[in-house]
């Protein structure tokens, strides 16, 4: 059940950049977001619950692995990028802004500029989980920014 859930119903299980496939399915669940009544409720809604289903995930996946944050566990991008795309246009400008929010986001998971590294040290399932949704609020900031001053 950890590995199903972690790999995100076996997309981290893909060869080559579990990550980028992890976001894929971050992208997949905005889109289905946007079929309810309030689509940013629900996109911070997703968000908080497969952040707090992923923290003990991630300390069991961890603990099956034998190392910290393993390689084909991706529930953290999928919350990652939900957090990435919340507030933004997606109404009026849906697929530039799931791409470009895509791109952001996964740019901020690899660089992991400060502090986002730093939270990566948090033990207990929260370092896996804390420094991608850190990397979602620095590419949703730019992704503010970028369509802020695209719509102007």
């Amino acid at each position: 059940m950890v590995y199903l859930l972690g790999t995100a119903f076996g997309l981290g299980a893909l060869p080559r950049a579990p990550g980028t496939w992890g976001t894929l399915a971050g992208v997949g669940a905005a889109v289905l977001c946007l079929w309810l009544p309030a689509p940013h409720l629900g996109i911070a809604v997703l968000a908080v619950v497969i952040t707090l289903v992923g923290v003990p995930l991630a300390r069991a996946a961890e603990r099956e692995a034998g190392r910290t944050d393993p390689g084909w566990f991706v529930v953290d991008e999928v919350a990652g990028y939900l957090v990435a795309v919340l507030w933004l246009p997606l109404a009026s400008r849906t697929l530039p802004v799931l791409v470009a929010s895509f791109l952001l986001f996964r740019l901020f998971d690899i660089w992991k500029p400060w502090p986002v590294r730093r939270f990566e040290a948090i033990p207990g399932g929260w370092g896996v989980m804390v420094d991608d949704l850190m990397a979602g609020v620095y590419a949703n900031l730019v992704g503010q920014a970028l369509f802020l001053t695209l719509l102007s």
